[in-house]
């Protein structure tokens, strides 16, 4: 049930996004989510989409993966959906009671579902393709101006690594727990939803216990092997910028560019 959940999995390739500074790939990510924000009409969500999907394509990942990384934010997206399109004044097409759908509600619904979608995807895309030592590198290198005035750069960039990287290896415990509840007669699947969520809290003791487990592992793990991040700190592979890094930011601008046209120049 959670093995098809990929967030925060890396998956090996040679695409044009594999080959990217992993630091570009950071400041296009924060770019596009900016971006994306711009966008107020179909137009311009149609050319968020598409690059959206060249972009994809350009990574070399199979579509179904990408698609894995959207599902399990499935009820999140239909809420924000149903909330524009039952509380958002307009032309009534539908009404009960109080409820009522209107033409508005629809298309800003849609509007904001795509958003997210094209936000999951995006900003997946960069785990997808960045190696975790490669993604704290980048983060710590994009962090050092910061630490003229304290901040702990090596020590947030290796956090949120590891936080992020810990994601499917808690989602395989969590289903391997859940198999042995199930073994021994736990039922997860059926009955309300308040039963099904009370059925869930025997699995936290175990995975809790099982996460502690881990971190204590891997801290005694660096600990042998004498880590110590920050200053003075080598790196096997250093963090170069290529021709792939000025295509893929310059590709993020001219859409950022387009879609600041479309909101503030009207076509038309």
């Amino acid at each position: 049930m959670l093995s098809n959940i990929t967030i925060g999995q890396y998956f090996p390739g040679d695409s044009f996004l594999h080959r990217m500074d992993p630091r570009a790939k950071i400041i296009a990510t924060m770019i596009f989510i900016v971006a994306i924000f711009l966008a107020e009409t179909t137009l311009a969500y149609t050319i968020v989409g598409l690059f959206t999907l060249f972009t994809v394509a350009l990574s070399r990942l199979p579509m179904r993966l990408v698609w894995n990384s959207v599902k399990p934010l499935w009820i999140i997206i239909v809420f924000t959906m149903g909330v524009h399109v039952f509380t958002t004044p307009g032309t009534m097409i539908w009404q009960y009671g109080f409820l009522h759908i209107s033409e508005e509600g629809v298309r800003m619904g849609s509007y904001m579902a795509a958003r997210l979608v094209f936000l999951i995807i995006f900003s997946s895309l960069l785990t997808y393709t960045t190696s975790p030592i490669r993604l704290t590198d980048g983060i710590e290198h994009l962090l050092n101006p910061f630490r003229r005035i304290g901040v702990p750069a090596h020590e947030l960039a290796m956090m949120m690594t590891i936080a992020l990287r810990f994601i499917p290896t808690l989602l395989e415990e969590t289903d391997r727990i859940m198999k042995a509840q199930a073994s021994r007669g736990a039922d997860f699947t059926t009955g309300s939803l308040v039963k099904r969520a009370k059925n869930m809290v025997p699995l936290l003791v175990p995975l809790f216990i099982s996460a502690f487990r881990r971190a204590d592992e891997l801290a005694i793990a660096m600990e042998a092997r004498c880590y110590r991040g920050g200053e003075n700190r080598t790196r096997m592979k250093e963090l170069t910028v290529t021709s792939y890094d000025y295509i893929g930011i310059a590709g993020i601008l001219v859409i950022t560019v387009v879609l600041l046209v479309l909101r503030f120049i009207p076509l038309g």
